[in-house]
């Protein structure tokens, strides 16, 4: 019989004949081997401190708390139910929450601008190869680690007291110093600079951040005559707005829950006449000194709301100034 021509053939007449493979069924948690069990054994074991953890001391305690929001807890007898009389309370018969919150406003809104701004600056000149940058980041980077501690509270409270150092400084031109810490206008300052004084982290995140920029764009930047300053505004600070944007969000949470500072600068009172008033340093007092703790529960949960809220409105407002390079 003649044999048909290769061009009148199926193509799955001509494709090779390939050996056939045989797939293994993968075995499952049950059946598996003895050896893949035992190493998901020693995986939850190591990781059961961290679940124990996490349940005993945040999912329980937040739970916790959200309950004693809606009672009226003192510690010494057991919670009783009311309702939502507590947060009726903050927000129509509470004159010092609403100064707390007036405080806290104010503090996080000059704290933040003033750190992002502050090591931006100093990133940018530390950026243009000065000799030593290890030592000089190194020293800038301190603060950011102790300025939240009590010895530091207490250093700044006598450097901006009534004989601290700093009213000697300004004396040498004349000026007579004040109390600053013990002046309502002056006191919160003095905090902001101190938190503004720990700009250390959000310093070596925009150092690092600018070590990634190709110099190419500077170059090309020079050749079209851009100044240094254009050559900022169109390159640098674009390119820097993710950063900023990602410290931003760590700044204002952050911020939002400081509390060592307004307790060690004030001694704890929140004066003079509740110009220091922290958000977080009244809800101590009243939980801590009033032993009110169902209505300092309340002031959590109302923290806990607005950090979110304004880190979502910062999320929200990202797509219109956060630039990409994919976009």
């Amino acid at each position: 019989m003649p044999s048909q021509p290769a061009a009148s053939l199926p193509p799955a007449a001509l494709a090779p004949k390939l050996p056939e493979i045989t797939r293994r069924p993968i075995p499952s948690g049950r059946g598996g081997s003895p050896f893949r069990s035992k190493e998901n054994t020693a995986a939850y074991l190591f990781l059961a401190p961290w679940f124990i953890g996490l349940f005993a001391i945040t999912i329980v305690p937040v739970l916790a708390s959200l309950y004693l929001s809606f009672t009226d807890y003192d510690i010494l007898s057991a919670p009783q139910w009311i309702g939502l009389d507590n947060y009726d309370k903050l927000f129509n018969r509470d004159r010092r929450f609403d100064n707390a919150v007036g405080v806290t406003i104010r503090y996080v809104g000059l704290s933040v601008p003033l750190i992002l701004v502050f090591s931006l600056t100093i990133a940018v000149m530390l950026n243009r190869g000065l000799s030593g940058l290890g030592i000089y980041r190194s020293l800038f980077y301190i603060p950011s680690l102790i300025g939240a501690s009590v010895g530091i509270g207490i250093l700044w409270r006598e450097v901006f007291g009534e004989r601290g150092v700093f009213n000697a400084f300004v004396e040498l031109f004349g000026v007579t110093g004040i109390g600053w810490i013990t002046n309502p206008y002056s006191a919160l300052n003095v905090i902001i600079a101190l938190n503004v004084w720990t700009f250390g982290a959000s310093m070596v995140i925009f150092l690092a951040a600018l070590r990634q920029i190709p110099q190419s764009y500077y170059e090309a930047a020079s050749i079209d005559g851009a100044t240094a300053w254009q050559r900022f505004w169109r390159i640098t600070l674009p390119l820097l707005t993710p950063v900023i944007f990602f410290n931003m969000v760590l700044l204002t949470i952050y911020s939002f829950q400081s509390f060592t500072q307004a307790f060690v600068v004030s001694r704890g009172t929140g004066g003079p006449i509740d110009s220091t008033l922290l958000y977080t340093l009244y809800l101590y007092r009243r939980a801590f000194v009033n032993l009110d703790m169902g209505y300092a529960s309340a002031m959590a949960w109302v923290l806990l709301l607005a950090i979110a809220a304004m880190t979502a409105l910062i999320f929200w407002t990202a797509r219109y100034w956060v630039f990409y390079g994919d976009r």
